[in-house]
């Protein structure tokens, strides 16, 4: 654990010192607030998926599984449809980031009331339902993108790839603060979660409330894929390479571990795709392309192995 902190912290010097000229004046402040975009958006996706497939017990699932990213790039496209460009001016990165937040919260209270209602438990189909909804949203947000002009297509491709490139300093300020209140009141909770990740019958059998404590969770981690969708932008099977890469080095399903270890992980990975796209791309990609492509070739490669164990 130590170690990998280490690690982080290095990669973190290297970025906001490497190549700046010690210009205190605008290069170094510029990389220290895309820095903490990348430690509130680490931390985010960490915890979400990893509670996530603790919840579900499965280790091959996101959350993006749930449809909160196809509901943020269709509330995208339908800005730029009805507004045009004039949408940027209109909104401001901040009314946009506050929107995207209280849509995607709005949509997950709606599936979460609808399907956990009554204390039942309804997990799987919700699954089941989050990725039926992604897949409707999805086509009709490429339906809304055939209706507009090349020009505000190329905002929307923006929107659709994780970019530390638009965060502005006040939306950090709110994401931390979030972030870090819901961390620490769920910090207590995570026994339980040790508990919840032997299964539903274990749990219900050592006095765990399931279906309240379920709803909790996901709550928890609904706000949080918000919150770094709005901040970043999506960021697809992510989730799935840092949640399995955290299990094989802590090589313990405890979540006072994993957790911190996870959000190490996230956060490496995102400083690492950031340097490889200013000092070694030089900017000809982005940091989504690189990430998608690194955890994406991951997840095919692990339901691959998973097909083929007996």
């Amino acid at each position: 654990m130590k170690r990998l902190w280490a690690l982080v912290l290095g990669l973190a010097v290297a970025f906001v010192l490497y190549g700046s000229g010690l210009d205190f004046d605008y290069v170094i402040p510029k990389r220290l607030i895309r820095l903490s975009a990348m430690c509130i958006g680490g931390v985010c996706v960490a915890w979400s998926s990893i509670i996530f497939q603790t919840l579900t017990g499965n280790r091959i699932l996101t959350p993006a599984i749930m449809g909160y990213e196809a509901v943020y790039l269709l509330f995208q496209a339908l800005l730029v449809l009805v507004l045009g460009t004039a949408s940027l001016v209109l909104l401001g990165s901040q009314g946009n980031f506050v929107l995207s937040v209280l849509l995607m919260l709005g949509y997950s209270w709606a599936i979460h009331r609808w399907l956990l209602r009554d204390g039942k438990n309804n997990v799987y189909f919700l699954l089941l339902l989050g990725l039926v909804l992604s897949m409707v949203i999805g086509t009709i947000t490429q339906f809304v993108q055939l209706k507009v002009s090349p020009g505000e297509f190329s905002i929307l491709l923006g929107f659709s790839q994780a970019s530390f490139g638009r965060v502005q300093p006040q939306q950090l300020v709110y994401s931390g603060l979030l972030v870090a209140l819901l961390c620490l009141a769920f910090a207590r909770t995570l026994p339980t979660l040790d508990v919840l990740a032997l299964g539903r019958d274990q749990a219900v059998s050592l006095g765990v409330d399931y279906p309240r404590t379920v709803r909790l969770q996901l709550a928890l981690v609904a706000t949080l894929v918000a919150v770094s969708t709005a901040l970043l932008g999506p960021t697809a099977f992510m989730g799935v390479f840092v949640a399995n890469t955290t299990y094989a080095l802590a090589r313990t399903f405890r979540h006072r571990v994993t957790l911190p270890m996870g959000s190490a992980v996230a956060i490496a990975i995102f400083i690492t795709a950031q340097l490889l796209v200013e000092h070694v791309f030089n900017y000809k990609t982005t940091v989504g392309i690189l990430v998608n492509l690194l955890c994406g070739a991951y997840f095919l490669a692990l339901m691959l192995r998973t097909r083929g164990t007996p």
